[in-house]
């Protein structure tokens, strides 16, 4: 089951998924959409693409428009425990979320980390705690890849001529 939180935009890429996917317009279709999936013999993988537009979504939706803004983020807090504490950590299906991600430099020890930038309260424990596994894409240069030995490593004639390749 697809889950587009991200405006109904098309997948850049050919899929099976249940019946094309199904976009998301308010944040509380994502319990309906997962009690249904929990139905359903013939879903094995939830995906929802993404965490990040979710939340601006619900940000959109619930918050911005609160007389009573204080309240309205501590929901928005509360709306994200309740779909990974109560809905994912219950769910018999695999569960993907795909976000997207900020890297800022962390002066203190002089390195770059990558987060999925999400507001309020849920950025101080950050989203990835929430986690078992996480994957990320990134960009490395082909000479930093050197040396490497992997049978799942293909660098292509394009992967050259740009002198990049993006690894996991």
């Amino acid at each position: 089951m697809y889950l587009n939180c991200e405006n109904g935009k098309k997948l850049p890429f050919k899929h099976k998924f249940d019946k094309g996917g199904y976009v998301i317009t308010n944040p509380m279709q994502i319990f309906a959409a997962f009690d249904a999936a929990e139905k359903r013999s013939d879903i094995h993988t939830i995906v929802v693409d993404s965490l990040t537009y979710l939340m601006d979504m619900y940000e959109s939706q619930f918050v911005i428009t609160a007389t009573n803004t204080m309240q309205a983020w501590g929901q928005f807090a509360q709306y994200f425990k309740t779909l990974m504490q109560t809905y994912v950590a219950r769910s018999t299906k695999n569960v993907i979320f795909t976000a997207h991600v900020k890297d800022e430099l962390n002066e203190g020890e002089m390195v770059r980390e990558t987060m999925v930038p999400i507001k309020g309260s849920i950025k101080n424990n950050g989203v990835e705690s929430y986690f078992s596994c996480i994957i990320a894409a990134k960009k490395v240069k082909l000479k930093d890849l050197e040396g490497y030995e992997s049978s799942l490593l293909n660098i292509t004639e394009r992967d050259e001529m740009l002198g990049y390749k993006y690894v996991f």
